[in-house]
């Protein structure tokens, strides 16, 4: 699902090593141990007036050629001025390296094969193939962040091999999975390290957190499944299993751990980053192998967020930061990635809190137009102004439409692709916001590589009746990554 799916981290090789955790954005809403409704520091909380509605088109097909059109307009600017690199600058027309500086790593190819799949754009998709075939090789000197690396360029050559069959995207995903996997097996309690270098599989920083924990299960289980080799699929579960089993007394679980000891490193639980894909992978495991006793652990920990973390204000629902042995409220912020849980809920079967969660992300949206990074959700005030071209309030109406076929949510995700267009379109693609509550709003120069493998997809999914793409079964990553469901 987004993360998120869940943010938007910079991993640094030879230049450093990121200190940031999980998928938390480098400007989160608000520090998850803060205290309860704190205002907004002066000067950083903002409400704008509210938007004008939006009227939705005669023909949700015409929305998705357009989306298609806007795909294409966006390739060719990324093949024009940056081809080949991580992600480009669409303002400026430059570019930059996610993964390792000085070493480009196709990942904006990686996170588009799929995508470019669906919406049949297969010139386009043949273009990122070739340079996958000349260029892309993992037998590099430099340390990645597991995390990312796993949902990203595993989850991106994965999807891309069951939508192409293309070989290759299966060898380089089996190659880089086994560079990965040495994360899991030194560590002396299987939660995997947060870092390691693809070329000596030398692994550093054991203080991680749940995202990073427990975001491995679909992509390894996946690799698992094509290649016969199960040590993939028992790597990820036991990870899951060792941090499931040091859960609290309410049965919540902190956000922080350290992979060595498997001791929790603070007290707060949040459905929102460093936590988010934690759960939602839980649940995944469950759809995408049958796997029960991730059913249990799902199941359980849910219950527990539903007794605990849910707060009304002003007949809003949302899940507070809580304490997770005392369960008392340490902070009423919240993290624009965690709107995905709304999809998740109704995807598990609660659509009734899906539906009312999503509700009080759509009053932000209606609010702003664009969806800030953080809200305090109290005053509904923006306590981080930017957004980093975000999917997941898209996600969650592309999952709730598909359990209800309800025409509201489709409504939703048009607003949100319209207000994208109108804040983020610039020369060569679409690019960041630094601030959405200024008029008009001030942009920023960077486009993130999942927005190819998320937004975009799930605009087309909920917009066209995609030829490529099974509506009744189907299985997308946090990522956006399809796993199963695509026709070829």
């Amino acid at each position: 699902m987004a993360m998120p799916r869940r943010g938007m981290l910079t991993l640094l090789g030879t230049a450093g090593l990121t200190t940031l955790t999980g998928r938390l954005a480098a400007a989160d809403p608000a520090p998850p141990d803060s205290s309860p409704s704190a205002p907004p520091p002066a000067g950083k909380g903002a409400v704008p007036a509210p938007q004008q509605e939006i009227t939705p088109p005669a023909s949700w097909r015409t929305v998705a050629e357009d989306v298609r059109r806007e795909t294409r307009f966006a390739w060719r600017s990324y093949v024009d001025r940056a081809f080949g690199h991580d992600q480009i600058k669409p303002v400026s027309g430059g570019f930059e390296e996610f993964f390792v500086d000085g070493h480009p790593m196709g990942l904006t190819i990686v996170e588009a094969l799929d995508t470019l799949w669906l919406m049949e754009l297969d010139r386009e998709l043949e273009q990122g193939l070739a340079w996958i075939r000349r260029n892309l090789r993992f037998d590099v000197d430099a340390s990645v962040q597991v995390f990312e690396t796993n949902i990203r360029m595993l989850g991106g050559l994965l999807s891309g091999y069951h939508c192409t069959g293309e070989r290759l995207l299966l060898r380089l995903a089996a190659d880089l999975g086994e560079r990965l996997l040495v994360a899991f097996t030194t560590s002396p309690t299987g939660i995997p390290y947060r870092f390691v270098n693809l070329r000596t599989g030398v692994v550093t920083q054991p203080e991680t957190n749940l995202a990073e924990t427990g975001t491995y299960i679909t992509e390894f289980g996946y690799l698992s499944r094509l290649t016969g080799d199960r040590r993939f699929y028992d790597a990820a579960k036991r990870a899951f299993q060792t941090t499931f089993e040091r859960r609290t007394p309410l049965d919540l679980l902190p956000y922080a751990i350290h992979a060595e000891t498997g001791q929790f490193l603070n007290r707060t639980a949040t459905i929102g980053p460093p936590a988010d894909s934690f759960y939602e992978y839980l649940f995944d495991g469950w759809a995408l192998f049958g796997d029960r006793d991730l059913k249990h652990w799902y199941d359980v920990l849910t219950a527990a967020i539903v007794a605990h973390q849910p707060d009304t204000v002003d007949g809003r629902l949302w899940f507070a930061q809580v304490d997770a042995y005392t369960g008392d409220v340490v902070s009423r912020t919240q993290s624009e990635l965690a709107s995905f849980y709304a999809g998740l809920l109704g995807q598990s079967g609660d659509l009734p809190r899906g539906r009312s969660y999503h509700d009080s992300w759509n009053a932000v949206q209606d609010r702003y137009g664009v969806l800030p990074e953080g809200i305090d959700y109290t005053t509904l005030a923006a306590t981080s102004r930017g957004n980093q071209l975000r999917p997941e309030f898209a996600d969650s109406a592309f999952m709730l439409w598909l359990a209800t076929r309800d025409e509201v949510f489709r409504r939703r995700a048009f607003t949100h692709y319209q207000q994208m267009k109108r804040t983020s379109r610039v020369r060569y693609g679409y690019t960041i916001l630094d601030d959405v509550t200024t008029t008009p709003v001030t942009q920023g120069d960077f486009c993130p590589g999942y927005w190819w493998s998320e937004q975009l997809k799930y605009y087309w999914l909920i917009f066209g009746d995609a030829r490529r793409f099974d509506y009744a079964d189907n299985y997308l990553s946090t990522e956006g990554n399809i796993f199963r469901g695509a026709r070829r």
